[in-house]
């Protein structure tokens, strides 16, 4: 493989393993909120932000983590007949199958771009009692479809180098 394809690998690899090692951190913030939503209800001092704060988190945390999760292979299968091919089987139909995740990704990323400009324009809001403006977890959102999509290209890579017997 030439060595602009190895470096890509190299560098999409190392950018979501630590994005995704920094979700892992969101699980905590995630819980923190609730827990503060617990104590505020038992205080009687409801807070009307926790429970879009946790909603939010909560994408963020899926949204990020998701490159990571399909970098280490943790995605569930479909496994009839996979579990039973070759090592060189199963990248060549990876590599086939990885378009229709290209695809998705791609028309996923467009509707995403497309709505967080337009929550830039409008300063879009949340109906609900907080208002909080929904511009910046679309914003996370399409970081994480990016990140994912440059991952499913790293993966098409590294498949291909396996079709071919190399090492990535």
């Amino acid at each position: 493989m030439p060595n602009w394809i190895r470096t890509y690998v190299r560098f999409v690899d190392a950018l979501n393993y630590r994005v995704g090692r920094f979700s892992m951190y969101l699980l905590f913030v995630l819980m923190g909120i609730l827990l503060w939503s617990s104590i505020s209800n038992i205080l009687r001092q409801n807070a009307i932000w926790t429970l879009e704060m946790a909603q939010f988190t909560m994408v963020a945390y899926y949204m990020l983590g998701g490159p990571y999760s399909l970098q280490l292979d943790s995605n569930v299968r479909m496994d009839l007949l996979y579990h039973r091919w070759s090592d060189r089987t199963k990248a060549f139909v990876d590599a086939i199958s990885v378009f229709a995740l290209l695809f998705y990704l791609g028309v996923l990323l467009y509707g995403a771009v497309e709505s967080t400009i337009y929550s830039l324009e409008y300063a879009e809001r949340s109906p609900t009692a907080w208002r909080p403006y929904i511009a910046p977890i679309k914003i996370i959102m399409c970081i994480g479809i990016f990140l994912m999509l440059l991952q499913a290209i790293a993966f098409f890579f590294k498949d291909v180098a396996k079709v071919r017997g190399e090492e990535l």
